[in-house]
């Protein structure tokens, strides 16, 4: 009897995910088969889409209201094609809206057993959401060591399965000196500037990036400047760095191919000396390469509002929530601003070592030098499922 899987993702972050935990099952239960819906890196790996993942990678109302209708017919359709096939277990990964809902048609007309991968932050704001999860989701797989209870307190089976950015290759000294000749960097220090891989955030923290990073230049002239940019986002923010510091490198994957664009990127990281970065779980990825930081963001005023009375958490970086420390500086909301950010970045080159203990920290604690996250969580996955446990 061999193991049958429908999975599914919705946005290149859960193909990466779905990618890893497919080649987990393949190795822990040999003969699965699946079905689903993926993007490029879970076909590579045996799954045939159900239709364009891409389809379902939109965000934002603005987005998402003219899709509505097509949208609520996939769900449907998703649902039915998990029904059709009965298979021994269902895993979503990530994007809640889309699979949240086909969990709930499948748990009205099934018995079939439901994985969600990724645990919505909870921890964070909105607890609520996890009773609503657990409605519809048996099992869930959390990225982060301190999300089990959260899951398990609302009724639902939760391991902890490491996070991805543990399984990233670091850059080798041949990719730092290769990066360093290429844009011509000599042995000068390097500044990391990270505003986002969305239109809409780049749009928002340009400026005051480029203000407070005209000001930290002034003050020290020998600094270059590196921004890789996400692809759908490059030429936006060529057109946003015009207003940079002079010798701004650009990284963007349209000047290389995709393997030489990921050996600069873990180059760049690598080779920073200090790093300017929209909040997000690149503050991870900097950890990865022990690079200190500054986080900064800029909120809708009635999004901040909101936030500030939601929140149940004095940090939103993840290398402070994890190490539970509070040594990455965050310039967040009203005090996202050129000045407080220059101060900032002046605090932390001045003592970056400050930051050493609390990345080490953070990598550990999310699953550095342990078995490979795809691989946990099949693991997980299927000791959860008696008949198949390896």
């Amino acid at each position: 009897m061999s193991l049958r899987v429908f999975i599914l993702a919705g946005e290149p972050s859960g193909d990466r995910l779905g990618a890893a935990l497919m080649q987990g099952l393949k190795a822990l239960a040999p003969g699965v088969s699946f079905d689903g819906v993926g993007g490029a890196l879970m076909a590579a790996e045996g799954l045939t889409s159900q239709f364009p993942m891409e389809e379902l990678s939109v965000m934002g109302i603005a987005e998402i209201l003219p899709k509505y209708f097509h949208l609520k017919r996939r769900i449907r359709e998703t649902a039915d094609a998990v029904l059709a096939m009965k298979p021994d277990v269902m895993i979503t990964i990530d994007s809640p809206d889309f699979s949240l809902r086909v969990a709930k048609l499948v748990k009205a007309e099934s018995d079939i057993r439901t994985v969600h991968y990724v645990a919505p932050s909870v921890w964070a704001w909105r607890p609520g959401r996890a009773v609503k999860m657990a409605r519809v989701i048996d099992h869930v797989l959390a990225l982060l060591p301190f999300e089990p209870p959260y899951m398990e307190a609302a009724g639902m089976d939760c391991d902890f399965v490491g996070h991805p950015v543990v399984a990233e290759p670091q850059a080798t000294e041949a990719e730092i000196a290769a990066f360093r000749a290429e844009f011509d960097l000599g042995a000068a220090p390097v500044l990391l500037a990270l505003p986002g891989s969305r239109r809409s955030e780049v749009g928002r923290l340009a400026d005051v990036f480029g203000a407070a990073l005209a000001s930290f230049h002034q003050r020290h002239p020998e600094f270059r400047i590196v921004v890789p940019a996400a692809a759908h986002v490059a030429p936006f923010v060529r057109e946003k760095l015009a207003e940079w510091p002079a010798g701004c490198v650009v990284l963007d994957l349209k000047d290389y191919s995709a393997q030489e664009f990921a050996a600069h990127k873990r180059a760049a990281f690598a080779s920073a000396d200090l790093a300017l970065a929209a909040s997000g779980t690149v503050s991870l990825e900097l950890a990865a390469a022990r690079t200190p930081m500054v986080i900064a963001y800029r909120f809708n005023a009635l999004t901040w509002q909101i936030m500030k009375r939601m929140a149940l958490i004095d940090t939103v970086t993840l290398v402070n929530l994890v190490s539970e420390s509070r040594v990455v500086p965050e310039c967040l909301g009203p005090d996202c601003t050129a000045p407080q950010i220059a101060t900032e970045l002046e605090a932390v080159l001045a003592a970056p070592e400050a930051q050493s203990a609390a990345m080490q920290l953070t990598m550990e604690r999310i699953g550095w030098g342990g078995e490979a996250p795809g691989l946990r969580a099949a693991r997980a996955v299927l000791a959860r499922l008696p008949e198949f446990a390896p």
